[in-house]
């Protein structure tokens, strides 16, 4: 079982940046490919990014790409989302994820991952 509490939650003008950051419990966290997903409201929950266990593989959705970064800091047990350049349709609630397969894997299907925190709000303003 992993727990996973966000932060970061903000309020933040178009062409700005955040850091989201999510902790996680357990002792086998560098064990778990680690996300960050987003639910826009009246939209369907979203991929954003994932990372590989070990921190080398990464994946972003075409709409962040060059504009986010994911990373992890396995001895913190701490997954991190900077966003750059943020957009007003980047509001959304963002949630980290975490699952026991790959991170390519978990980004293909959102319903399948094995656990989730409870999300942060961003709010990116015009």
């Amino acid at each position: 079982q992993v727990q996973l509490v966000e932060s970061g939650e903000g309020l933040v003008q178009g062409g700005g940046s955040l850091r989201l950051s999510c902790a996680a419990s357990g002792r086998t966290f560098s064990s778990y490919a680690m996300g960050w997903f987003r639910q826009a409201p009246g939209k369907e929950r979203e991929f954003v990014a994932t990372i590989s266990w070990s921190g080398a593989i990464t994946y972003y959705a075409d709409s962040v790409k060059g504009r986010f970064t994911i990373s992890r800091d396995n001895a913190k047990n701490t997954v991190y989302l900077q966003m750059n350049s943020l957009k007003p349709e980047d509001t959304a609630v963002y949630y980290c994820a975490a699952d026991r397969t790959t991170a390519q894997a978990m980004g293909v299907n959102v319903r399948l991952v094995d656990f989730w925190g409870k999300g942060t709000l961003v709010t990116v303003s015009s």
